[in-house]
């Protein structure tokens, strides 16, 4: 089993950033793809951004250019930084782990608010 802790969620104005942690602990052998997920009140979750075990990315288009994943194989540990941010990013963002090279998620974190303010 693989444990998933995010962190760094809260309340921002728009065109302000926030940085979210996700820390894997357990079986972290068996995690191959990394990402973030969000699910916003009423709708259904939608993949943000992944990033493989060898630091291959994928973002999605309305987050472009104003999100970065990156990754610390070394810590267990994924990052979503978030730039100008916008009152449609308000959401819950869901860490998420695979063990394959894709981004269909094997184990989820609890998830972290986040709110953004016009």
């Amino acid at each position: 089993q693989v444990q998933l802790v995010e962190s760094g969620g809260g309340l921002v104005q728009a065109g302000g950033s926030l940085r979210l942690s996700c820390v894997a602990s357990g079986s972290i052998f068996s995690i191959n793809a990394m990402g973030w997920y969000r699910q916003a009140a009423g709708k259904q979750r939608e993949l943000v951004a992944g990033i493989t075990s060898s630091l291959s990315t994928h973002v999605v288009d309305s987050v472009k250019g104003r999100f970065t994943i990156s990754r610390d194989n070394a810590k267990n540990t994924v990052y979503l930084q978030m730039n100008s941010l916008k009152p449609e990013d308000t959401a819950v963002y869901y860490c998420f782990a695979s063990r394959w090279g894709t981004w269909g998620a094997d184990y989820w974190g609890q998830g972290t608010q986040v709110t953004v303010s016009s």
